[in-house]
């Protein structure tokens, strides 16, 4: 983890080619410095000497006895049919007892040879029994001879065995040895912690953290170096992430602030309710952000349907008020249609710029996707490039080179899980000056996955439903146990359509040929055969329609359908000319259909917590009260049912993306997916470690403020550079 030769040393000059061949190839590990940072994932204890009068089944014990009898037996079986079979049977004395080992095949040379009558040794193992007499099959020995035998005993029965990540082709074992060749290696670690936090934080130096999270001689050990190993991960990253937020603090922006008497105030007048609370107070944060010059980095969060959008578009009005222009880029192109429908609904006569009957404030409002015709792409492009339009709603066709702005001011990116690094930052390219960014996210996210995911975006939350929302009831649907309960969930979405509603049905897959073309799911039927494919949308329409839901307009939208097709067939939904929607997760962001009620999702635990969460969204958006019954064959006591279990319990976006992310785990923060790398996060836990990540911040930001170079501190300049390699570089600095 520095820049000191030892640490840098390639691990096939220290272990030799073979084994860093599979090192690098299935553990990503390349130098010395790497195996030191690849950390035990548990330790297994020997056991305390117990004596063999003392016994317990079933658990690991060591013991310190003496050779009494070994004997070598021939047998035959179904692998060595010729009695060709090897069997060592040797039985040890402690003077309180006396205990079989048992060694086959192969294993059983070389205890042959060392376990001689009278040899005194340490065995460790399981405790088992074999025709009703207590044996350790295959144990673990360490001979003792010499003078040292008796320290040998204490250390040896105390130590603890580290239990690496391992691989198919490389044992946790082998790992341990490695280690052990390169540990010395540990003493030259550069310390990336500058010296006053290291003391005043009780931590110990990383050279004995290295050593003891490695060789730990007591689980205070293994506490003591995790501590100082988790300040590491903590400390670096919030360092990244500081010194990219003062990287932004210095780059110019044009300061945006809405005229008096502009479109802002032409749209706020007319609108039919008054913002909520939460709505305003996140406006003024945004607002104070666009008037400052420099550009702004800002994450905006809320619950599904707590109303980001009327946020984001007040925001993009203000900017057009400025003379700026101002583009929002939505993953698909069923979003990024119902975005442009919604908007210009939203403004009426205002989004009619340079029309007859447009209002007097009024700007153009252009649509730009991938699918548009030739004519109308044309004049999209026209309209931006001489700032007749004032706001662009898209899909990434709007990051293609010949996309030209007159004068961009803000980018508004939708889902910001969607989109790539280097998609956000080449829209941010098309600025004379950068613009003011506004990420937005209906996944709430717990405040320490922001703070170290997000460190250099300020963060603003919605956590206020509008008013006129209706609660959603979620209940599980276990579809093996109890089957009629499934019958009575088709029943339950006809009486919904009786009612004059509408519902959805949501499937993992669409169902054509095209959705697997290399075969992939043959063979993971192959793999899996007790386990059946994941149902499809076009195999379900299909049942439903003549089957339980017979009689009423079903259809299905999926994200191969040609894009005019899905625009007539989500027009005809929101119309009320189609009672039940089968779809895939094409729905799952932005749909927003009011008189939809009701919600079925076919086989629940095949989606994450946070996607479950935002597909429940798209129901209750009305006035009438939302269903969502999450169909699943997933046994009672399986995480998967638990997990269901957890979101039909709570409605709080954020304490489900809690529990989705402890039983995910984080992934890599810094954008593992992006940028191909192997994860960074080796003991820091983003959820249970959240006191050490904010503590972390504060120190970052305190360091970075006083050094931005880092020119005093080598050991963190060197700690940087091997946890930002190029991509991850980037990634912060387009992030």
């Amino acid at each position: 983890m520095g820049g000191v030769p030892a640490l840098e040393e390639p691990l096939k000059k220290v272990l030799g080619p073979a084994t860093a061949k599979v090192m690098a190839e299935n553990l990503g590990l390349h130098t010395v410095g790497d195996l030191l940072h690849h950390y035990p994932r548990r330790y297994e204890e020997r056991g305390r000497l117990t004596r063999l009068a003392d016994l317990p089944m079933d658990e690991h014990v060591t013991v310190v006895a003496q050779v009494a009898e070994a004997r070598l037996h021939t047998f035959a079986s179904s692998r060595a049919p010729r009695g060709k079979g090897q069997r060592l049977e040797v039985t040890i004395t402690d003077g309180s007892g006396r205990l079989q080992l048992v060694f086959f095949g192969n294993g059983v040379h070389k205890p042959h040879k060392e376990l001689l009558p009278g040899t005194r040794a340490l065995f460790a193992g399981k405790v088992s029994v074999f025709n009703r007499r207590l044996q350790l099959a295959h144990p673990a020995y360490e001979p003792l001879r010499g003078e040292g035998a008796a320290e040998t005993v204490d250390s040896w029965a105390g130590a603890l065995i580290p239990i690496y990540p391992a691989t198919a082709k490389l044992e946790s074992w082998k790992l341990a040895k490695a280690v052990q060749t390169v540990l010395p290696s540990a003493q030259q670690a550069l310390d990336p912690l500058p010296d006053g936090l290291r003391e005043g934080r009780g931590l110990v130096p990383l050279p004995e953290a290295l050593l003891k999270i490695h060789r730990p001689q007591t689980p205070a050990d293994v506490e003591e170096a995790r501590s100082r190993l988790k300040w590491d991960e903590a400390f670096v990253l919030q360092v990244a992430l500081a010194r990219r937020r003062h990287a932004d603090a210095q780059l110019p922006a044009v300061p945006r602030r809405p005229t008096p008497d502009g479109i802002l105030t032409a749209f706020d007048d007319r609108l039919p309710f008054t913002l909520t609370e939460g709505q305003r107070k996140v406006s003024k944060e945004i607002f104070d952000d666009l008037a400052a010059e420099h550009p702004m980095h800002r994450l905006l969060q809320g619950e599904v349907g707590s109303g980001k959008t009327m946020v984001a578009l007040r925001a993009m009005l203000a900017v057009v008020d400025a003379g700026g222009q101002a583009a929002m880029l939505a993953p698909t192109e069923v979003l990024a249609q119902q975005h442009h429908r919604s908007v210009t609904e939203m403004m009426g006569d205002l989004a009619q710029g340079g029309m007859l009957g447009g209002a007097e404030h009024a700007t153009k409002v252009v649509l730009l996707t991938g699918s548009m015709g030739a004519a109308a792409r044309r004049q999209a492009l026209l309209d931006l490039a001489t700032g007749e339009a004032g706001l662009v709603i898209g899909t990434h066709a709007l990051i293609e080179d010949k996309v030209q702005f007159h004068d961009l001011g803000l980018v508004v990116v939708d889902e910001q899980h969607r989109f790539g690094v280097e998609q956000r930052d080449a829209l941010r390219g098309k600025g004379k000056q950068p613009p003011h960014l506004l990420v937005m996210t209906a996944t709430p996210i717990p405040r320490t996955v922001a703070m170290t995911v997000f460190g250099d975006l300020e963060t603003s939350v919605l956590d206020q439903l509008p008013a006129g929302r209706s609660p959603i009831a979620s209940h599980v649907v276990p579809a093996a146990d109890k089957p009629h309960f499934l019958a009575r969930a088709w029943e339950r979405v006809r009486e919904e359509v009786e009612n004059g509603h509408q519902a959805y049905v949501v499937c993992p897959r669409i169902g054509d040929e095209e959705d697997d073309p290399k075969g992939r799911r043959k063979k993971e039927e192959a793999e899996t055969a007790d386990k059946r494919p994941p149902l499809a949308v076009l195999e379900v329409a299909e049942q439903l329609a003549k089957g339980p839901l017979a009689g009423l307009r079903v259809e299905v939208l999926h994200g191969r359908m040609h894009p005019d097709d899905k625009d007539a067939v989500m027009r005809r939904f929101a119309a009320g000319e189609t009672h039940v929607l089968v779809a895939t997760t094409v729905i799952e962001v932005g749909v927003n259909v009011p008189n939809a009620t009701a919600m079925v999702i076919m086989d629940a635990d095949r989606f994450g917590v946070s996607q479950l969460h935002q597909l429940r969204g798209r129901v209750g958006r009305g006035s009438a009260p939302g269903l969502c019954l999450l169909v699943t064959e997933a046994p009672e006591a399986s995480p998967a049912r638990q997990r269901l279990g957890a979101v039909a319990s709570t409605l709080d976006g954020f304490e489900l993306s809690r529990i989705d992310l402890e039983q995910r785990r984080e992934g890599d923060v810094l954008g593992q997916a992006q940028s191909g790398a192997r994860s960074s996060l080796r003991v820091l836990a983003v959820i249970d470690d959240e006191e050490v990540i904010a503590q972390a911040r504060e120190e970052a930001a305190a360091v970075v403020a006083e050094d931005p170079g880092l020119t005093a501190h080598p050991g963190l300049r060197a700690a940087l550079d091997a946890l930002l390699d190029e991509d991850r570089e980037q990634y912060l600095e387009k992030g």
